[in-house]
């Protein structure tokens, strides 16, 4: 079966690599054929024997797509519990300079609040085109949802900074309880 992904033509030679390495480590790792249309961005991936190992490949190039390194994205292939989330901003900005004031609030100054939910919650963000991507497991990009929600719905930074710590102490917590010591 054939899967197939359109992205952005300026990240096609990201994907591609240099001198097509990029390409072939997917290929390699996962016996997949990957065939792409350096013209329109269009992408078909080919798993012959392992639908779900398509499923990853396919996650692990929209990740590319939506501006994460090819290291970062590639975590997707060994980690099976990371999980790519992509929202959407067109519907929340209404006009060009809408969406730049939504994307300085997630990105914040130099950085900093982008900086802080990654550390704290341990995951990685993309803000790119009309969205912002998290890659994460279930739990935590369910937490960074909610962060950008808040900032997306006028919360102060400060607030959002209080949020993101209770969720580190409790993810923290949760960690703790699980381990057993006996």
């Amino acid at each position: 079966m054939t899967q197939y992904v359109k992205i952005p033509k300026e990240r096609v030679g990201v994907i591609i690599g240099p001198k097509g390495e990029t390409k072939k480590f997917i290929e390699d790792k996962t016996a997949c054929q990957l065939e792409i249309d350096s013209e329109s961005g269009k992408i078909d991936i080919t798993c012959e024997e392992d639908p779900l190992k398509e499923f990853r490949v396919l996650e692990t190039i929209k990740a590319i797509g939506r501006g994460f390194s090819p290291e970062k994205a590639l975590e997707l292939l060994d980690d099976e519990m990371l999980m790519l989330e992509i929202m959407d901003l067109s519907d929340v900005a209404t006009t060009p300079k809408e969406l730049q004031r939504i994307k300085g609030r997630i990105i914040g100054r130099n950085g900093r609040t982008r900086e802080l939910a990654e550390t704290l919650i341990n995951v990685k963000i993309s803000v790119y085109g009309k969205t912002v991507s998290i890659l994460g497991h279930p739990e935590q990009n369910t937490i960074i949802r909610t962060a950008i929600r808040m900032l997306l719905d006028g919360a102060t930074h400060g607030a959002v900074y209080k949020f993101l710590e209770k969720k580190h102490q409790e993810l923290l917590q949760s960690q703790l309880d699980s381990v057993d010591f006996f």
